[in-house]
C-alpha cells in the first residue's frame, strides 16, 4: 500500500515536539525518574491543580489520593515485578518508563498518530536495550521488562502486540508485527508451572507476523519469511519462508526467492535449547507458589503398574 505524508498544523508541531524534547530531555539526565513520569502522566491527564493541591496537604477523598498516587510508578507493582529472575538492577527503571508508556495509552492522545508515534519512539530508545531509527509502536503494546528487547531500523509494531522479554528478543530491520500478535521469550514446565526457562526469541530483517500470530520462545524466525494469520509457530521458520496454521508448516517459498531459498519442508525445525539462556536465583528469596497445586499423582493403589505385562 502505497502511502501519503500528513503532518500535524504547525503550531501543534511545535507544542507536540517541545513536549517530547523536555521529556527525552528529562529522561537522559540524572533527574530521578519516578519523579519525571510522575509530573508527565500529571500533565498529560490533565490532574496539575489537584495534584498540587494534595502534595499541599490538602483534604482529598480516598478515590482521589489513589488516582494521584497512581501516577507515580513507585507506588504500583507490575506483574513481571514478581519473576525472581529479573536483573533487579535493569527493572528499576524499565519499570518506571513501562508505566509512562502504558499510561500515556490510557489518554486521548494515544490515538492522535503523528504524536504518539514519535512519543513511543523517543520512549523506546530509553526503555529497550537497543532502538532503531524510523520504528513505528502503535497502541496498546505490552511488554515484560523492555529493558531484554532490541529493535532495528524501520520496523513497525501494531495494536496490541505483547513483547515477552522475560527471556531475550531481537527483532530485526524492516519486519512488520501485525495485530495482536505474541512473541514469547519464555516457557512453564509442563508439571512444575513455576520452573520457568528463558529463552532467545529471533525475527530476522524483513519478516512479517501477521495478524494474531504466536511465536513460542526460542524460535527464530527467519529472514524475508511470512508467519500467516493465527498462525503457532514452534519451529524455525526458514528463510524466505510462507508458514500458516497451528502448529504452523511451510506451505511455499515466497515467489521470485526460490533459488536462493531451502526446499519446503512440512515440518519446522524447533532449536529451542540451543538458545536457552541460564540464570541463577539469588540466595534468600521468599518464594511462593501462587497455585498452591500438587507435583505429584496421588496415590492410586488399584491402578494399574505401567510395568506389568498381565
Amino acid at each position: 500500500m502505497t502511502k501519503v505524508h500528513v503532518s500535524l498544523p504547525s503550531e501543534a508541531e511545535r507544542n507536540v515536539q517541545a513536549f517530547i524534547d523536555e521529556v527525552d530531555e528529562r529522561l537522559s539526565s540524572e533527574e530521578d525518574t519516578c519523579e519525571v513520569v510522575t509530573e508527565t502522566l500529571v500533565d498529560l491527564h490533565g490532574d496539575r491543580e489537584a495534584y498540587e493541591r494534595w502534595q499541599a496537604g490538602a483534604d482529598l477523598s480516598p478515590a482521589e489520593r489513589v488516582r494521584l498516587q497512581g501516577y507515580n510508578p513507585c507506588n504500583a507493582t507490575l506483574e513481571s515485578e514478581y519473576y525472581a529472575e529479573k536483573d533487579e538492577s535493569k527493572f528499576t527503571r524499565s519499570k518506571n518508563l513501562q508505566w509512562l508508556w502504558r499510561q500515556f495509552d490510557a489518554t486521548p492522545m494515544a490515538d492522535n498518530i503523528h504524536f504518539a508515534l514519535r512519543f513511543r519512539q523517543m520512549l523506546a530508545d530509553h526503555l529497550f536495550e537497543e532502538c532503531g531509527d524510523n520504528c513505528r509502536f502503535f497502541k496498546g503494546i505490552t511488554f515484560t521488562y523492555g529493558h531484554n528487547i532490541s529493535i532495528g531500523d524501520n520496523t513497525v509494531v501494531h495494536d496490541g502486540v505483547h513483547l515477552d522479554d522475560r527471556g531475550k528478543l531481537t527483532i530485526g530491520n524492516r519486519v512488520s508485527l501485525s495485530d495482536g500478535v505474541h512473541l514469547y521469550s519464555h516457557d512453564h514446565d509442563v508439571v512444575d508451572q513455576t520452573d520457568v526457562r528463558n529463552y532467545h526469541t529471533i525475527v530476522e530483517d524483513n519478516a512479517r507476523i501477521t495478524y494474531d500470530a504466536m511465536v513460542r520462545a526460542g524460535i527464530r524466525i527467519g529472514a524475508n519469511s511470512v508467519v500467516g494469520a493465527r498462525s503457532v509457530v514452534q519451529g524455525d521458520v526458514p528463510d524466505h519462508h510462507i508458514v500458516v496454521g497451528t502448529p504452523a508448516k511451510s506451505i511455499r517459498v515466497k515467489p521470485g526467492w526460490e533459488s536462493v531459498a531451502a526446499p519446503v519442508e512440512d515440518r519446522l525445525v524447533n532449536r529451542q535449547d540451543e538458545r536457552e539462556i541460564t540464570y541463577d536465583l539469588p540466595d534468600g528469596l521468599d518464594t511462593f507458589d501462587e497455585f498452591g497445586r500438587a507435583l505429584t499423582p496421588p496415590d492410586t493403589p488399584d491402578a494399574p503398574n505401567p510395568e506389568s505385562h498381565d
